[in-house]
């Protein structure tokens, strides 16, 4: 594993696994909101960022952490490991609320720029829908890629933690 790209909603769990992935096998990490977000929750252009992840993805070693679907044929192409985290929705809208509330008004390291925590109703609802609008494309996606490619589907923290003690 050299190349690892981790995938599922946000609010999963993807940020504090590429952490810990990175650290434990000494990779460098990229996350897609670091390219993405600038001051103020301005996005980049799409050329502005598809230039900074093909920068990144053309690199030997890497832990790239964040979906950006639009980009997710870029990251296979060059990864040699998918990470899946398949968490339920209550889980992962639970967590994300959890993450507001902790870090209200700051913003986190993993982010671009000064984008400070917020309620968003959008983002609310585009989690409690992630998993209709997107798993059966994620799955599909992954099943194709599984004759190249190293496949993990993580449904739980005990599926996580295990994976993790298992490196």
């Amino acid at each position: 594993m050299q190349r690892i790209m981790v995938i599922g909603c946000c609010g999963c769990g993807k940020t504090t696994l590429s952490r810990k992935l990175a650290l434990k096998l000494n990779l460098p990490l990229v996350h897609l909101d670091v390219l993405n977000w600038r001051d103020n929750w301005n996005q980049v252009s799409h050329a502005e960022f598809d230039r900074l992840l093909s920068d990144e993805v053309k690199r030997n070693e890497w832990v790239i952490d964040g979906n950006y679907n639009r980009t997710i044929p870029m990251r296979l192409k060059y990864c040699d490991t998918i990470i899946y985290m398949d968490y339920p929705r209550l889980v992962c809208l639970f967590r994300a609320i959890k993450r507001i509330l902790k870090g209200y008004g700051e913003s986190r390291s993993d982010m671009g720029g000064n984008c400070p925590e917020r309620f968003d109703m959008d983002f609310l609802k585009f989690i409690w829908n992630f998993n209709k609008n997107n798993r059966r494309k994620y799955l599909l996606m992954l099943d194709e890629a599984a004759d190249k490619k190293k496949v993990i589907i993580l449904r739980s923290r005990k599926d996580c933690l295990g994976f993790l003690q298992k490196l």
